[in-house]
């Protein structure tokens, strides 16, 4: 395992190597990161999310389309790299961090993807004064690696909603999961990218036969 130096857990006890930390402690643990990267430590590797440019051969969409910054529990929402323990906690791998927040860092890849896709007149953004057909509303439900099957894991649930209504035209529930060789900051970045390209492609595909 690479280093992992904050969990959050329910009760249960985490391998040797890892210190747990209840819930209610969050908000001091955020200040205490927060106060050690103003002391002058140097911040981790960053990496990054890929949107694919291959494989993406979809119907030609009619509508446009904004995509939303996906919702996720704090947990999720940070450029923190997660692992998922077997106890049923979250802990942060040390040696890593997103480019950006996770919700907004997806949001913009899978924009790009639906570009990349050919249909870059017809996806934006709110607030982009665009007169869209619907939004891509979705939340991230996992995102980490899984420490009891060793696999990158991303789960996430995603909505079309029609723009005038506000009803919801079709949903659906996309996971992948791809070996992830060990939870270190390069190999886990690597593999979460790897799911997250074959996801943005199966989320891009589905939408666009819809709009």
């Amino acid at each position: 395992m690479g280093e992992v130096n904050e969990a959050i857990t329910g009760g249960t006890r985490l391998a040797p190597g890892r210190r747990a930390f209840p819930v209610a402690r969050l908000a001091t643990l955020a200040l205490a990161g927060f106060l050690a990267g103003c002391g002058g430590n140097a911040p981790p590797p960053t990496f990054d999310l890929l949107a694919p440019r291959d494989n993406l051969s979809v119907r030609p969409g009619r509508g446009l389309i904004v995509v939303a910054e996906p919702s996720a529990l704090a947990a999720l929402d940070t450029t923190r790299l997660v692992v998922m323990t077997r106890g049923g906690g979250i802990a942060y791998i040390g040696d890593a961090q997103w480019s950006d927040r996770l919700p907004k860092l997806v949001q913009v890849r899978l924009i790009q993807t639906f570009e990349n896709a050919k249909r870059l007149t017809g996806v934006g953004r709110p607030g982009d004064r665009l007169l869209p057909m619907a939004q891509l509303n979705s939340e991230i439900r996992r995102f980490g690696i899984d420490e009891a099957t060793g696999e990158a894991v991303i789960e996430m649930s995603v909505k079309i909603v029609q723009d005038s209504t506000g009803r919801i035209l079709a949903g659906q529930i996309f996971t992948r999961s791809v070996p992830s060789g060990g939870s270190g900051g390069p190999v886990a970045a690597a593999a979460l990218d790897l799911a997250m390209q074959d996801m943005l492609r199966d989320i891009v595909r589905w939408t666009s036969a819809r709009i």
